[in-house]
């Protein structure tokens, strides 16, 4: 029975070689580093206004909902949140998951039959891949961020049932999908497009509608969103909008959301504190790409390998997953925390810091975090 761990060791061994160890490194509730590494977008995880909706809640409803959302989890705030979110997001219905990641895993599931072709950007959220796995259907990856190769793989399988793939921001890289034209080629074919938006609600589009409303697409009959509320609404769960039916069969089939126990409704109220503020903010996005932009200028300035952000996200290439790793420590040593994404987080086996915005940390903070990126590169 002791062979078993001893295998575990030795994978440890070798991850830890090839610079692919991770830790969890605890951080207070005084924690003074400047944080680009978080995805509170626009800083309300702790405006006033959402904390003290999550604490009204938390009187009224208590710690955690008790119970899945078809037992004793759903509560007003729930269907308050999910009114919302589908207003936002210009679809009919939105359901309401306990975190994006089930989200995806329950509508990739619920939107794959038999004979289902699903067709997945190259730079997908694990949370998608992982639902195209647990689907059980053939899956075809195209090149990233290319509908024409996405078109080629629908067109090599005529009369499919298909479904494609993708993120509006991508979260490694942070560049734009084209929305507009994926579409075109899902709807020539007959297929489905579900989009990702997770780091596009709040950031881009009008009023911080998300990608799919800036795209002109929301509400078609043919597309599906799902997002995170973590990002830039500050707090957790995750959503999935569309057509009523789609809604219906969720609820009524859908396993990750039929046997997980519901968001807690502090959290819920907070987020949907978090969404209305949003809507109204539009300062908060302007600061935002404007530090996206300052960060790619600067770091370019500077000789890095740098992406030009569509959103929050900005990735800065490393020359190896032990010089990303070497880089993060170094920043953190000196108060600033960023991504180290390495692999098998990237969709290209290539590692990089991944810094992000948030539009709550005060300029000459920001300012100084970057000169420090730059100091401590390997």
């Amino acid at each position: 029975m002791g062979d078993w761990l001893s295998t575990l060791r030795r994978k440890a061994e070798l991850r830890e070689r090839a610079g692919l160890r991770r830790e969890l490194r605890p951080r207070d509730g005084g924690d003074t580093m400047t944080d680009l590494a978080g995805n509170d977008y626009l800083g309300l995880s702790r405006h006033p206004e959402v904390l003290a909706a999550a604490a009204q809640a938390l009187t009224e409803y208590g710690l955690g909902a008790t119970g899945s959302r078809l037992v004793r989890g759903s509560t007003d705030a729930h269907t308050a949140l999910e009114d919302a979110l589908a207003h936002r997001l210009g679809t009919d219905h939105a359901l309401v998951y306990s975190s994006g990641y089930l989200a995806n895993l329950g509508v990739v599931r619920a939107l794959s039959q038999p004979r289902t072709l699903l067709v997945c950007d190259a730079h997908c959220h694990a949370s998608l891949i992982d639902g195209c796995r647990l689907a059980g259907v053939e899956t075809v990856v195209f090149d990233h961020a290319a509908p024409a190769a996405a078109a080629a793989v629908l067109a090599a399988h005529p009369g499919r049932p298909a479904v494609v793939l993708t993120e509006s921001v991508f979260s490694v890289d942070g560049d734009l999908a084209p929305l507009p034209e994926l579409h075109a080629v899902a709807r020539a074919h007959n297929a489905l497009l579900l989009v990702d938006d997770a780091h596009g609600l709040g950031v881009i589009g009008p009023s911080g509608a998300g990608g799919v409303v800036a795209a002109g697409i929301a509400g078609e009959p043919d597309v599906v969103v799902t997002a995170t509320l973590s990002k830039a609404l500050g707090g957790a769960g995750g959503v999935v909008a569309g057509p009523q039916a789609l809604i219906r069969h969720l609820i009524d089939t859908g396993r990750t959301f039929i046997f997980d126990t519901a968001l807690p409704p502090a959290v819920t109220a907070g987020v949907a504190a978090a969404l209305a503020l949003s809507a109204t903010r539009d300062d908060l996005r302007a600061t935002l790409h404007e530090r996206a932009r300052q960060i790619r200028d600067t770091l370019r300035a500077s000789g890095l390998a740098v992406t030009d952000p569509a959103g929050g996200v900005v990735s800065v290439r490393a020359d190896s997953a032990e010089q990303a790793w070497a880089w993060a420590l170094a920043c953190r040593d000196k108060g600033v925390a960023v991504g180290c994404f390495r692999p098998p987080s990237t969709p290209d086996q290539g590692s990089r810091l991944r810094l992000t915005v948030n539009a709550g940390v005060p300029a000459e903070q920001f300012a100084r975090a970057l000169e420090i990126i730059v100091e401590v590169r390997p």
